[in-house]
């Protein structure tokens, strides 16, 4: 129609420098971090005689799934996931439990000796969890755990780092909201369910992230604590196919990309839940 109202149309913007050299910083950023997803993904569908070939090739000659389904041949790939799948979600939910609870208590609450227990929770960040696997093994040991679940996840969830985070994001909270509710007559555990809780999420979800994530990819203490292969997790388990096996590099690209692949669609679908947990907490710029 000629006499209806042509929208006008903006003029694209041209690129300033700087929009330029951040776009090819970032370009060059995400080849580096993607190159070696890249490399496994194609290493896995290549023969095993291409996969050790010198000079080595990105691209396969002939492509083939051969070290994919070797590896559900191999190995018990269904039952390692559930293993590692149920490791992870009891683990996180203890340490969203304790270090919501043990957070807040930090936070809100005057107790005699809370600097000193704050400051062996610190301690806490300062130990590597590798100096404590022959003590925790002895523990889990005489209290009749090993080849269990729970000798598994109990000793995953001591989570100093986690106590704190919530702890530096309730100290934001304003006292305000929680002195108005106990003005009404709430309690103290009524307050933190219905008030604090829903303003922690973005917290919450973050910290349970990382903690899923984090244990997910725990080799050491599973390894230690698990002789039973049908209790084994997908790290374990991978790794006791490629020693059985011998090393069979397109194998393990495989199962590397297997064990990996539920963290990718985590860190794919809740980047913004991560991204948002630590702007709440006040840690982004330390």
């Amino acid at each position: 129609m000629s006499g209806a109202a042509q929208i006008p149309v903006r003029p694209r913007r041209a690129w300033t420098p700087s929009q330029i050299v951040l776009t090819l910083l970032g370009t060059a950023v995400s080849v580096v971090f993607l190159s070696p997803l890249a490399w496994a993904l194609f290493t896995s569908l290549k023969s095993e005689t291409e996969a050790v070939a010198v000079p080595p090739r990105w691209l396969p000659k002939e492509w083939t799934g051969q070290a994919w389904s070797a590896i559900f041949e191999n190995g018990n790939i269904t039952n390692w996931f559930v293993n590692s799948l149920v490791v992870s979600v009891c683990v996180t939910t203890v340490v969203l439990a304790v270090s919501a609870l043990a957070g807040y208590g930090f936070a809100r609450t005057e107790f005699r000796g809370k600097g000193a227990l704050m400051g062996v929770v610190m301690a806490g960040l300062m130990v590597s969890p590798a100096v404590l696997g022959v003590p925790l093994f002895t523990t889990v040991q005489q209290m009749g755990m090993v080849d269990t679940y729970w000798g598994m996840i109990l000793p995953q969830c001591a989570p100093a780092a986690m106590v704190y985070i919530l702890y530096k994001f309730f100290q934001g909270i304003p006292r305000e909201l929680e002195e108005a509710a106990f003005i009404d007559g709430a309690g103290r555990w009524r307050v933190f369910f219905t008030i604090v809780v829903p303003l922690a999420r973005p917290s919450l979800a973050a910290v349970g992230i990382f903690t899923f994530i984090a244990s997910w990819n725990n080799f050491l203490w599973p390894y230690m604590v698990t002789n039973n292969p049908d209790l084994m997790t997908m790290p374990n388990g991978i790794a006791t196919v490629m020693n059985s096996y011998g090393i069979q590099w397109a194998q393990l690209m495989a199962g590397g990309l297997m064990a990996g692949l539920p963290l990718i669609v985590v860190f794919v679908f809740f980047q913004r839940q991560i991204v948002a947990g630590v702007a709440h907490t006040g840690l982004a710029g330390q």
